[in-house]
């Protein structure tokens, strides 16, 4: 347990650490690995060590001096690596260069996203490398196979190899050209804390604090940047509701269901003065939009207060910008609430073929096939979408919808709903 917890909160930190002394992103990954395999054979026979971070990110600098000597590296590389010193193992130290950027791990993912790279690229190898998320993971944001995910990987990684492109944080001037694909960063990262894609929680709390620290990093740097306001706000916006998304037996409980009284009236307070600061500026986008959305949801007192025409008219100018299968989906939910769920579902059956790899796609579906009393359509809906993968809290709210209809859920794969 002790080298799970670990590996979820400070994979990325180590990873960045043997980038930054090596260069070498497969390097750093095997090194890493590396570690964890020898902390999950001598932790359980000697005990987890004071400082864990610590021991694997030494584990992992030693393996990397290692396999540099045996490669013959340039001694000047070799010197750098022998350098790391305890005081700055727990995680990245702070630094400072010509890019203003203080935070080491912020700096890697500016470091990441070359412009050299296409956008879906640097973001997937980004989150893969320092944000920790697995390639199945990643696979599912980006609504694709895990083996077409895993081959671009492996294609930036050569591009970066075979084009040389230089691994080196972009001086402040240069900033600007990649926060694109750092929010993109930070915004799927905080998606995967906020609902885990799989595996026995709904939230993963230590990705969705990484992620809100560093958006307020990067708000703080760049505090003329709209869409760097919008997605902090967005991020705080939806994870005050986090006391509510579960009940005290660990059941889901729908956005309608939730008692509000629980909400983080704080950071609620805290991400609407950032949503009215980026929109002060005029320049509108994506994540600024969904701010908006997640601020109708917040600032209603109750769930039927909700302005649910709002929120349908902002999903269709945010797909204007953003033409995506899970900005559709979410759209016709908005509609089915204000218009009715026969609206809804006429929207939902229009969607393309593209739509059919978003996972919330049939759970969505099956919601609105009972609210219109179609309930054997309804089930096989719920079927499908226990077919996907998803948390155990997700799939038990699933099944007990599946069985409110007076059918059984059919196999064990886990399924999937958010719907806080």
């Amino acid at each position: 347990m002790a080298v799970q917890d670990t590996y979820r909160e400070q994979w990325g930190r180590i990873v960045a650490t043997v980038i930054r002394l090596t260069g070498d992103w497969d390097l750093a990954e095997e090194c890493a690995q590396d570690a964890f395999a020898q902390a999950l054979e001598r932790w359980p026979r000697d005990g987890v060590p004071h400082r864990p971070a610590a021991w694997l990110t030494t584990t992992a600098r030693n393996r990397a001096l290692d396999r540099l000597r045996r490669s013959a590296v340039e001694a000047a590389r070799l010197r750098e690596v022998a350098v790391l010193t305890e005081e700055n193992l727990d995680g990245i130290g702070a630094t400072s260069d010509a890019s203003g950027i203080t935070d080491d791990r912020l700096r890697l993912i500016f470091t990441c996203c070359h412009p050299a790279l296409a956008l879906e690229a640097r973001v997937a190898l980004t989150l893969r490398t320092l944000a920790g998320l697995t390639t199945a993971e990643i696979a599912r944001a980006f609504l694709t196979s895990e083996a077409t995910m895993a081959k671009r990987l492996v294609r930036a990684k050569r591009k970066i190899r075979h084009a040389g492109i230089p691994y080196r944080v972009p001086p402040a001037h240069l900033l600007p050209e990649r926060v694109h694909g750092v929010l993109g960063v930070l915004y799927l990262m905080f998606n995967e804390g906020h609902t885990a894609s799989a595996g026995p929680n709904l939230v993963r709390q230590g990705l969705c604090d990484e992620a809100i620290r560093l958006a307020r990093t990067l708000a703080g740097l760049m505090p003329d940047e709209p869409e760097a306001l919008g997605v902090l706000a967005l991020m705080l916006l939806h994870h005050a509701r986090r006391g509510a998304r579960l009940d005290g037996a660990g059941e889901l409980v729908t956005l309608e269901e939730q008692d509000r009284s629980r909400w983080d009236r704080a950071a609620i307070a805290e991400g609407l003065a950032l949503l009215d600061e980026a929109m002060r500026r005029a320049r509108p986008g994506p994540y600024q939009i969904q701010a908006a959305i997640a601020a109708c949801h917040a600032s209603a007192p109750r769930a039927q207060d909700t302005d649910w025409t709002r929120i349908a008219a902002l999903y269709q100018r945010l797909a204007g910008l953003v033409p995506s299968a899970v900005v559709q989906v979410n759209r016709a939910v908005a509609v089915a609430m204000a218009e009715g769920p026969a609206a809804g579902l006429r929207l939902v059956d229009e969607l393309t073929a593209d739509a059919a790899t978003y996972r919330l796609l049939p759970a969505v579906r099956a919601d609105l096939l009972r609210r219109l009393g179609r309930h054997r359509e309804a089930a096989t809906s719920y079927r499908e979408a226990l077919a996907l993968p998803a948390s155990e809290p997700e799939r038990r709210y699933l099944t007990r919808r599946l069985t409110e209809l007076g059918e059984e859920a059919a196999g064990p794969p886990p399924g999937v709903v958010e719907r806080g």
